[in-house]
């Protein structure tokens, strides 16, 4: 982490001569500006900038997509202001003499933080969390796929028949991921000396698939560190003529990647979750009760913000290490919530997000539905002990984005929670990428049809 003064040095030696400006959309993507530093230092760090508000209101392919409120063509799409959070400025150090800052995105008109932008969001409910004397930590553990085509080779393939790194399941094995070390020894490096503590990197569990774990931090923190992780790790693969992806759901025949998300709550310096009541071996507090009951409650209702694709609910396969229904467990990774650590070290795991994910959305869903369960007194349901592939009787996640984001427009919870505003934005975002897909002709179809219909 830099601060002004330390960039200012670093300019004057000529280290740094390009700052990132940036904040993401809704697909957490990164977006923004390059600076020239010297007139960041001297105009930006204070003043910010400007972007286009359609940014808000954009598809993947960065078209205009009508019907929002919040930006229109009626409405001119006009510029919002981008406020620099000099508490995110940091070294680049996976990009050549650059620097990197997130932004808040600000109305120009009354100058507050743009309701409908992801990181608004997550910090809307940090602050009702705050006011009840509490901060979050946490962490997300991302996985993606690895390939030894570039972006450019795979696009130009259609990104079919692609060549994995590795060659048969790698979970844990040390050999197989030695050969991809090139890059993820790059990245361990990167992140470290940009700021981003890592902890350790891991083969996963599907071929070419692999998990690089940074240290936890407040939720806020942990949440722009996942943007920049994404970020560095594509700029790398890149570089090095290589292509990884975090979609949940590459390949049918294989495991999903995941973005485990965990959360625990604090209060004046200690655990709000670590106590005495025992609830089936686990010492904690009421606050840990209900925050798990709130969790698990209003997941189906957010379920868009862990889940924002129509590929991300092909991840929920039985058997796949990804969650199919919403119960929890102690240490139990057939659970949609699972419960580990104890002491101070106490937490709970959700397991629905997939690595596609926005985590300003999938944190602020996450501290919500903890939220409300601590102001209603949310009971978790019983713990389940065993296989809960196997058990019947349990409600499953959604199966469709179609089915979640028509769940999610219709929740009482998300309009207390996060605005009729939001909700609308959000829900008409969703519904536009449920179109986008039912309009498409896809591989499966032309290989189950064309000769044989």
């Amino acid at each position: 982490m830099k601060s002004l003064k330390d960039l200012e040095q670093l300019v004057q030696e000529e280290k740094i001569d390009t700052v990132v400006v940036a904040f993401t959309d809704h697909y957490g993507r990164l977006v923004g500006k390059r600076f020239d530093a010297e007139f960041f230092l001297s105009e930006a760090a204070e003043k910010g900038t400007h972007a286009c508000d359609y940014l808000l209101t954009t598809d993947m392919e960065m078209e205009p997509v009508p019907g929002y409120d919040f930006a229109n063509w009626e409405l001119g799409y006009g510029d919002f202001h981008l406020v620099p959070d000099l508490g995110t400025l940091r070294k680049a150090s996976w990009l050549r003499r650059s620097a990197i800052v997130l932004c808040d995105v600000v109305n120009e008109e009354h100058h507050k933080q743009v309701s409908v932008a992801p990181r608004s969001m997550l910090r809307k409910q940090l602050s009702l969390l705050s006011a009840l004397g509490y901060e979050a930590m946490g962490a997300s553990e991302l996985e993606y796929y690895a390939f030894e085509d570039s972006y450019r080779q795979a696009h130009d393939k259609q990104y079919n028949r692609l060549k994995a790194v590795g060659w048969y399941l790698e979970d844990y094995h040390i050999l197989q991921g030695s050969r991809i070390e090139k890059f993820t020894a790059a990245a361990r490096k990167h992140l470290r000396k940009s700021g981003i503590p890592v902890e350790n990197s891991k083969g996963e569990w599907g071929l070419g698939q692999h998990e690089l774990n940074i240290r936890y931090a407040e939720v806020l923190d942990m949440a722009d560190r996942h943007v920049l992780f994404k970020q560095c790790l594509k700029e790398i693969a890149d570089r090095l003529k290589m292509s990884i992806t975090f979609m949940a759901k590459p390949h049918q025949d294989q495991a999903g990647s995941s973005c485990h998300l965990h959360v625990s709550l604090w209060k004046k310096g200690k655990s709000a979750f670590a106590g005495t009541e025992n609830l089936n071996g686990i010492l904690c507090t009421p606050e840990f009760r209900w925050f798990l009951g709130g969790w698990i409650k209003y997941a189906p209702d957010v379920m868009p913000f862990y889940a924002p694709t129509i590929n991300s609910y092909k991840r929920y396969v039985d058997g796949s290490w990804a969650p199919t229904k919403l119960a929890w467990s102690r240490d139990n990774r057939t659970a949609g919530f699972r419960v580990v650590g104890s002491g101070s070290s106490l937490r709970i795991e959700c397991r629905i997000p997939g690595a596609d994910c926005n985590p300003y959305l999938a944190f602020a869903a996450s501290i919500a539905s903890g939220l409300q369960g601590i102001r209603e007194q949310v009971e978790p349901p019983p713990i389940f002990v065993g296989d809960v592939y196997a058990a019947s009787g349990l409600p499953e996640v959604p199966q469709s984005l179609e089915e979640a984001v028509e769940r999610f427009a219709k929740s009482p919870f998300n309009e207390k929670v996060f605005g009729k505003e939001v909700v609308s934005h959000y829900a008409h975002f969703y519904r536009q990428e449920v179109n986008a897909f039912a309009q498409s002709v896809t591989d499966w179809e032309r290989k189950r049809y064309f000769e044989r219909i």
